[in-house]
């Protein structure tokens, strides 16, 4: 890699694209891989790059494809070069299969001679066992209690082990997406030196809005309102109303939005009570007849938004959209969020198969999808390159069911 990478134009950034880096996946077929590959500007395919064995014995082995006649460079075709390696969860393997297959990944391109190894992964692995059952293990953003301390006990700190392979692996930065844990932030920094890019899709939620007429004013000049289902979403949330606010003020509306946290209170393994904070700007009274629009990072199942959004509903919202970075397509996930209190569903494919119909079930008729594949390009192109422009914009594609009455208005949109 060049020492300055500021110093490139936009002709020169592409040269250095095609000539020092390649784009892979740890799977043949990851269409999230092969679409990052592609608006990064890769010409080459990944399957010709990489190709993926197994043995009889059923152990893997990737293998960076070379010249089989060049003699000369064998274990130096990487030579300086920086590998991208993609990895996506998806149906056909596993969380485990698939981190395996990263550090093969990884220690191929290494081994073959590579200067730079790159994880992106939206949604990074194991972030969930973020934290053990001692007190060294892991820094979070609450005094843990010894029931907190119970549920780890006898466990790994499987997080901070998958930082440790992945670095010894061979990965020197890793790129993830609207990570939740402020454990697995603070560690996989440390690990990877500041190497570590937490994502977090505020301006594209913020885009996506004020593209499609949610900002529009109301005659009593009352705008739409942004809300945070609990505390731990309110920063993200906070950064998303900022946003906003800007988008309202340039685009010359007569409203801007209106903010309301709210909290939750657990009454049980399923059961939550919720409420808006005492310091809301924005009180349940203030709902009748506005929009709500509520953020999250990520939804397991669904109980505590349902709750959140019939609470809207009921303080009289006239419509309520659920906008969510990470969707797990659990039966449980997709019971719960087909209650009528939410109107709207809009996501983006960290998990990809939420892309897929019998995935989103019944949900299809309200679900939106923002694909981000030219967004992590953008981020690829600017980390590497230096390159200040996005190169795609808006950053995102929609992906929308035929069957969601918005795909008239918004099929367009972002192709």
């Amino acid at each position: 890699m060049p020492g300055d990478p500021c110093v490139y134009g936009p002709e020169e950034v592409q040269d250095v694209l095609d000539s020092h880096t390649i784009v892979v996946g740890s799977v043949a077929d990851d269409p999230f891989a092969i679409d990052v590959a592609h608006f990064t500007g890769q010409e080459a395919d990944i399957s010709d790059l990489i190709a993926f064995k197994s043995f009889a014995n059923s152990e893997f082995c990737p293998r960076f494809i070379s010249d089989e006649t060049d003699f000369d460079h064998i274990g130096t075709q990487l030579r300086g070069r920086t590998v991208v390696v993609v990895s996506t969860c998806c149906a056909e393997h596993t969380r485990n299969a698939r981190a395996m297959r990263t550090f093969l990944v990884a220690r191929a391109a290494k081994d073959n001679g590579a200067a730079r190894v790159v994880l992106v992964e939206p949604d990074l692995f194991y972030s969930a066992q973020d934290r053990g059952p001692r007190p060294e293990h892991g820094k979070v953003d609450f005094e843990r209690s010894p029931e907190d301390y119970k549920k780890f006990d006898g466990q790994p700190f499987s997080s901070k082990l998958y930082a440790q392979l992945l670095k010894t692996s061979g990965v020197d930065a890793v790129i993830t997406v609207h990570n939740h844990s402020v454990s697995v932030q603070k560690f996989f920094t440390e690990e990877f030196a500041g190497q570590f890019d937490n994502l977090e899709p505020g301006a594209l939620y913020a885009d996506y809005l004020a593209r499609h007429s949610v900002t529009v004013p109301r005659s009593d000049d009352a705008g739409f309102v942004v809300c945070a289902p609990d505390r731990g979403a309110t920063g993200f949330v906070l950064q998303v109303f900022d946003l906003l606010q800007r988008q309202s003020r340039r685009m010359l509306l007569g409203s801007s939005p209106s903010l309301l946290l709210m909290e939750k209170t657990r009454e049980g393994e399923r059961r939550v009570v919720i409420r808006p904070h005492p310091e809301s700007p924005t009180s349940l009274s203030g709902l009748a007849g506005r929009d709500v629009v509520v953020i999250d990072d990520m939804v397991r199942t669904g109980n505590t938004i349902v709750q959140c959004c019939r609470t809207l509903k009921a303080a009289g919202a006239r419509h309520v959209i659920y906008m969510v970075t990470h969707f797990y397509s659990s039966a449980e996930v997709k019971e719960n969020l087909n209650d009528p209190s939410i109107d709207e569903i809009v996501t983006t494919n960290t998990l990809p198969t939420v892309l897929n119909r019998d995935m989103q079930g019944r949900l299809r008729r309200k679900m939106l999808v923002l694909k981000i594949e030219k967004w992590i390009a953008n981020t690829l192109r600017q980390k590497l390159f230096g390159d200040p422009r996005p190169r795609f914009q808006p950053p995102y594609t929609i992906d929308v069911s035929s069957k969601n009455p918005l795909w008239d208005r918004v099929h367009d949109v972002g192709r």
